[in-house]
């Protein structure tokens, strides 16, 4: 069976793109560097419809943006146009490491 969530974009629905972009809008309050280049961002999928589902997760369970992060990313992806409902789900597994950090961000931290 076909998973109906999909990174294709048709008609008016928000390209993966478009969504990448808004997600480098955000930036973790404590290292400044956007979340997605960050890699805090795990599944990003939209389908046919503009709905959104994010997995993603935070630099350690005990960060203090933890209740208000993920509600930033999903009112952020919400205003991509084509986007008619963002789901936004915190997840601990696999915990984050500095491996999944783009190489602009290990730039950008200097751990080039």
């Amino acid at each position: 069976m076909n998973n109906p969530l999909t990174t294709q974009a048709s008609n008016n629905v928000p390209t993966r793109e478009a969504l990448i972009d808004a997600l480098r809008t955000v930036f973790d309050p404590e290292i400044p560097v956007n979340i997605y280049d960050l890699g805090l961002i795990y599944r990003l999928e939209v389908d046919g419809q503009g709905r959104v589902e994010v997995e993603m997760t935070l630099t350690a369970p005990a960060c203090p943006v933890a209740g208000t992060l993920p509600y930033e990313v999903g009112r952020v992806i919400d205003t991509v146009p084509g986007v008619s409902d963002a789901r936004v789900r915190l997840v601990w597994h696999p915990p984050w490491t500095q491996e999944r950090m783009s190489e602009e961000a290990l730039l950008q931290l200097g751990l080039l």
